[in-house]
């Protein structure tokens, strides 16, 4: 018979932790660190990996015991595990089971909660990973607060441009709050610019809901791979439109594609490359169209080039910042 040992912790014994061990490694998504630490614990003494395993071969079996039987085993536990040493094993793995199909484990079982800030300075991009597995792209000029609970995953896109890459979690629902707009999914890629005015979304692959922050659960806008929507500042969602969103999220590869744009959009964008804000004279230059492509760490050739374009000419005010003008 196995020796039930203490380990360093306290009073918990080697069959504890690797109950506990077991039970979290149940997880849909499991972070890379806790992986480390749980090889790091099999590795301190044979006894854990004993236990492990001794476990693991246990819930199998226990796979195929009914349910009845599983609670009538956890009715006599007390009794029997007094008598028999390896009944213990046995009924260890049972209460295991019924615990955890009646969700009794949820409180190991259960993510901690998490919260953090990223942002990224002028001409950055930044990848960042969560500790669902999920994956953030920021652009230039960008800032995400994350706030990871037991039953909701949230960011807040507070400026600038985000990739996000959500690991798959029905239980916690992956939600971005950007502006007025909220976009609510479980596990897809998806891309939001949140404006001075409004708020894009673009999807690239999966499914996400789309809704103004405020609006009511079931008013929302679905949108599936190559489309996109914008949340204007009232809250108010567009209807769904095709997009390409390689074009759009092409910032990635450090390229400005702008296909059809307005120069107020090419503006805002073009800002955040650059020390200085760009602008537009009036409204009937913001109006006018640009099919192009740049290089984002290069926005002065995208300056020049702009009066051979289009019918406009580009000047430098006072504070250092510049703007379009009509010609």
């Amino acid at each position: 018979m196995m020796d039930t040992r203490d380990c360093a912790c306290g009073q918990t014994t080697v069959r504890d932790e690797a109950a506990q061990w077991f039970v979290r490694l149940q997880e849909p998504a499991v972070d890379v660190e806790v992986y480390r630490r749980f090889e790091t614990w099999l590795d301190e003494h044979p006894q854990h990996r004993n236990e492990f395993e001794l476990l693991q071969g246990l819930w199998k079996a226990a796979d195929r015991v009914p349910a009845a039987r599983l609670r009538a085993l956890c009715e006599e536990a007390p009794a029997r595990s007094k008598r028999r040493p390896m009944v213990r094993y046995a009924v260890a793995a049972s209460v295991l089971a019924v615990a955890l199909g009646l969700g009794l484990f949820s409180g190991l079982n259960q993510p901690s909660p998490y919260t953090a800030e990223f942002s990224t300075a002028l001409g950055e991009r930044r990848q960042v990973a969560l500790p669902d597995g999920s994956v953030v792209d920021l652009d230039s000029r960008s800032r995400i607060q994350v706030r990871f609970e037991k039953k909701r995953r949230a960011i807040e896109l507070t400026e600038g441009e985000a990739m996000f890459s959500v690991q798959h979690d029905s239980r916690r629902p992956f939600v971005v709050e950007a502006g007025n707009g909220k976009v609510t999914v479980t596990g897809t890629r998806f891309d939001v610019r949140r404006g001075a005015i409004d708020t894009r979304v673009v999807v690239e692959q999966g499914t996400v809901k789309v809704q103004g922050r405020s609006a009511a659960e079931h008013d929302f806008i679905s949108l599936t791979a190559g489309l996109g929507t914008h949340v204007d500042g009232q809250g108010k969602v567009a209807v769904a439109y095709a997009v390409n969103p390689a074009e759009l999220t092409a910032w990635r590869n450090g390229k400005l594609v702008f296909n059809n744009a307005s120069l107020a959009d090419v503006a805002e964008q073009v800002s955040r490359y650059r020390e200085k804000p760009l602008k537009v004279g009036n409204a009937t230059v913001g109006n006018l169209r640009l099919t192009s492509v740049f290089k984002s760490d290069n926005t002065d050739a995208l300056l020049k080039a702009l009066p051979s374009i289009l019918p406009v000419a580009v000047r430098t005010l006072d504070d250092g910042s510049q703007e379009i003008i009509s010609k």
